[in-house]
């Protein structure tokens, strides 16, 4: 997966049919998820930071976004989107949320000038490209402050009238490296409350929201 996006990288937001198709998820996402003005939001896999714009509005110049991604490539984009913007307020850290110990993350966050601990998290289709996201959701809980808001955007097949579509949802799936059936909402659903649900494109995208229970 990796050399899929080392390659991909400088034409990801013209070929990942973000606007007809995966944009509607990202800003039901965002809406569920809520983040405050002046809020810290990890932004999980940000890819090309496409979450970013939406992002701003909610958090503000006061805020922090704090990119993470394992591709350096697609940071490159994403760092090259924050500067054309003027953004000062988006901090990129290149590391595996699958590999890398929460407490090393947060080092490279804090080195960055970002706090150890966020008030919100964001995973819009990414976790489903990690092989072991499981551990990945358990690495991202560890970087969260008390009571954080938890958002993640992910794919399955579409469901009801838009059956028809799951052959092209499959190769969107498959083109760009995605498990449609790891269905990793349900851990945010298993360990959150205060759940939001919606989908988007006859269920092909699947949304939840929640505030982490840990004290």
């Amino acid at each position: 997966m990796g050399d899929r996006y080392t390659l991909f990288a400088p034409f990801y937001d013209l070929f990942s049919g973000e606007y007809p198709v995966y944009h509607a998820g990202r800003v039901l996402g965002i809406d569920a998820l809520n983040p405050g003005q002046g809020q810290q939001v990890l932004d999980i896999g940000c890819g090309t930071g496409l979450n970013f714009p939406l992002l701003q509005k909610r958090i503000g110049a006061s805020g922090t976004i704090i990119g993470i991604d394992r591709s350096d490539d697609m940071l490159r984009q994403a760092r090259r989107r924050a500067r054309r913007h003027g953004w000062k307020n988006v901090i990129l850290v290149h590391a595996d949320m699958a590999q890398l110990e929460p407490g090393a993350i947060a080092d490279l966050i804090e080195a960055h000038g970002g706090s150890r601990a966020s008030d919100a998290a964001l995973a819009t289709y990414s976790l489903s490209l990690m092989q072991d996201w499981q551990q990945a959701w358990t690495n991202m809980a560890r970087l969260l402050a008390p009571n954080a808001r938890v958002g993640v955007v992910d794919m399955q097949d579409p469901e009801g009238w838009a059956r028809w579509l799951t052959p092209l949802a499959r190769l969107a799936c498959a083109l760009g490296g995605s498990d449609r059936t790891a269905a990793p909402w349900q851990a945010l659903e298993e360990q959150c409350t205060d759940v939001v649900t919606a989908s988007a494109r006859g269920g092909h995208l699947q949304i939840r929201a929640g505030t982490m229970n840990r004290h």
